[in-house]
């Protein structure tokens, strides 16, 4: 993971592992208390614009309540380095940036997230666990799944014509599982083993 601040004039820099892994960017934003309702119109223009970039694959706003600054963590996810690159360095980013700037109280701060560190919830500006960590955790998880998730859609599967096309079979459970691991395992997982992870 890594994290870099950006004022609201200059293109943030991201780094990630690989330039070919999957890239999730967590942008945290300070708002001023008063300034709430025109960053609510400014999120309205600003999404849609990142969803109009190539790689783009989703976005997702959390709106942490409190009294003062009002904090939002806003989570765009890419098909690569190289897509979340060409959002964050582009003319269109930039011109919002400094529209942006007369409403939070400090600069925003960026995290990036890439490859197994995907499957980990870890805090904008913390180190993510070792990859050798993640890894055994990771295949930890997905294993009983791989072996639990056909036998339990088997009974399903068999009594649709889906089930005669191995193809749409196999798509199925990967479905399952990829749903299980991030919705569900990983969650639960990585909050069991947050204090060795984190070693």
């Amino acid at each position: 993971m890594s994290t870099a601040g950006s004022a609201a004039g200059h293109a943030t820099r991201l780094d990630a592992a690989t330039e070919s892994e999957q890239v999730s960017a967590i942008i945290q934003h300070e708002v001023r208390p008063d300034a709430v309702p025109r960053y609510e119109r400014w999120l309205e223009r600003i999404m849609p614009a990142a969803a109009g970039f190539g790689g783009h694959r989703g976005a997702h706003v959390v709106r942490h309540p409190g009294h003062g600054p009002r904090r939002y963590s806003v989570a765009l996810r890419f098909e690569s380095l190289a897509h979340a690159q060409n959002w964050f360095g582009s003319d269109v980013r930039r011109a919002l940036m400094e529209e942006a700037k007369e409403l939070l109280v400090r600069e925003e701060t960026v995290s990036t997230l890439s490859g197994l560190e995907l499957w980990f919830d870890t805090a904008p500006g913390h180190r993510p666990p070792p990859r050798w960590k993640m890894f055994l955790v990771t295949v930890a998880a997905i294993y009983p799944l791989t072996l639990l998730v056909p036998w339990a859609l088997q009974p399903l599967l068999s009594v649709m014509a889906a089930a005669r096309q191995p193809l749409l079979y196999h798509l199925a459970v990967a479905v399952a599982i990829v749903a299980l691991m991030t919705w569900v395992v990983m969650p639960c997982v990585t909050r069991w083993l947050a204090a060795w992870l984190k070693r």
